[in-house]
């Protein structure tokens, strides 16, 4: 389960709640939305949901929670960086680039989320941008034919948006 302590808002919880009529065939839409005001799945909101709605368990709903990627169990920045490590991307490039942000963000010993919260890294497999390659995607926006100089300039325009 998380390590992470949050403030939850049970008030807020049982809105989401009331919104999907409490009702198991919408626990993932569920899931979605407390996780799109916490950035991820606080513990005790798991196990909240799975006492409040009918014919759930709280091991079901971490089950869920933990079966798809969309997910997660810890706190993710405002921007999640998603690396591609696919063959192409690779061949191209990427690891430099990984690197790269993990330098700039201090990223170190398998940490995935920078200090003050901004940002989150991952690796995906394939971004369905091949011919792009090496590609990083940050939220919903492409990034392609990526270097460690570019996704530098990119980070920094970011943190002084963010300043």
């Amino acid at each position: 389960m998380s390590r992470t302590s949050t403030v939850v808002d049970f008030r807020e919880i049982d809105k989401i709640l009331e919104k999907f009529e409490y009702k198991k065939s919408y626990l993932i839409a569920m899931l979605q939305a407390v996780q799109e005001v916490y950035r991820y799945l606080p513990e005790e909101v798991l196990t909240y949901i799975g006492e409040r709605v009918e014919d759930l368990s709280p091991a079901t709903v971490y089950g869920v929670a933990t079966f798809y990627a969309q997910f997660s169990l810890e706190p993710k920045g405002k921007f999640e960086i998603k690396v591609c490590d696919g063959t192409a991307c690779h061949v191209r490039g990427s690891m430099p680039v990984l690197n790269a942000i993990r330098s700039k963000l201090n990223l170190k010993d398998g940490k995935l989320t920078s200090d003050n919260g901004l940002f989150s890294l991952e690796t995906v497999s394939c971004l369905g941008a091949c011919g792009l390659a090496p590609v990083v995607m940050i939220n919903d926006k492409v990034y392609p034919q990526m270097t460690s100089d570019a996704i530098s300039i990119v980070l920094d325009t970011l943190m002084k948006e963010e300043a």
